[in-house]
């Protein structure tokens, strides 16, 4: 079997992947500004929470969990007479992967706010923004331009990550990757994996590129 024949068969499930990605960036950035918010609050109660679970959170692989999101939540909602043992796979999948990104973009978003100067802040309130506007305005692209290339960083890793969603039954790039490694009783194991890396490899790249181009033009309007 010829790497460009596995591709093909491959290729129709990259979708699914970038879904899983895509919506768990997404929701770990509002997550991950919400924890970050609430590790600079002056409320101690409010601090500890989100330290306990950026901890929890950078402790667990990611496959415990996938395992804990998949079978866990089940169970925990069956208490309260809901039920979604039937819910999606994929789901599941971006309920695990978001929890795994909230935990580590509030570390990233934090110190990237906390290294605008406080001072820009109140300049612009003195000369006649709100604090809403001035954060919106002033603080929020520059901590967004600080925070950028580690945010890149991490759409790789939810990428890489979301491979494990095989594990629970999600038919991505990794899935389908196994469906005809299985079919072919793994005759042809390596050109398998090694078409896996290269779309995984093509992804990052165009990840990587894209973070660069809107770093650099978030730059220019900085200046």
């Amino acid at each position: 079997m010829k790497i460009t024949d596995i591709l093909i068969k491959l290729i129709p499930f990259i979708p699914r992947t970038l879904l899983m990605a895509g919506a768990s960036l997404g929701l770990g950035l509002v997550f991950g500004s919400l924890l970050a918010a609430m590790k600079l609050s002056r409320f101690v109660v409010l601090k500890k929470i989100a330290e306990i679970f950026t901890t929890f959170v950078r402790c667990t692989p990611t496959m415990v969990l996938l395992f804990l999101c998949y079978y866990g939540l089940p169970l925990l909602f069956a208490h309260i007479g809901i039920d979604i043992s039937g819910g999606s796979k994929t789901g599941f999948s971006i309920t695990a992967l978001t929890i795994f990104a909230s935990g580590i973009l509030s570390e990233i978003i934090r110190p990237a706010y906390l290294s605008v100067p406080k001072g820009q802040l109140e300049a612009a309130m003195t000369v006649g923004l709100t604090k809403f506007q001035a954060m919106t305005h002033i603080i929020i692209p520059q901590t967004i331009f600080v925070a950028l290339p580690n945010i890149g960083n991490m759409a790789i890793s939810l990428v890489q990550e979301s491979s494990l969603a095989y594990l629970i039954g999600v038919i991505d790039v990794m899935g389908q990757a196994k469906v005809i490694n299985s079919i072919s009783s793994g005759l042809h194991i390596i050109p398998i994996y090694f078409a896996v890396s290269i779309i995984c490899w093509l992804i990052s790249l165009a990840i990587g590129r894209g973070i660069d181009v809107w770093t650099f033009r978030a730059g220019k309007v900085l200046r």
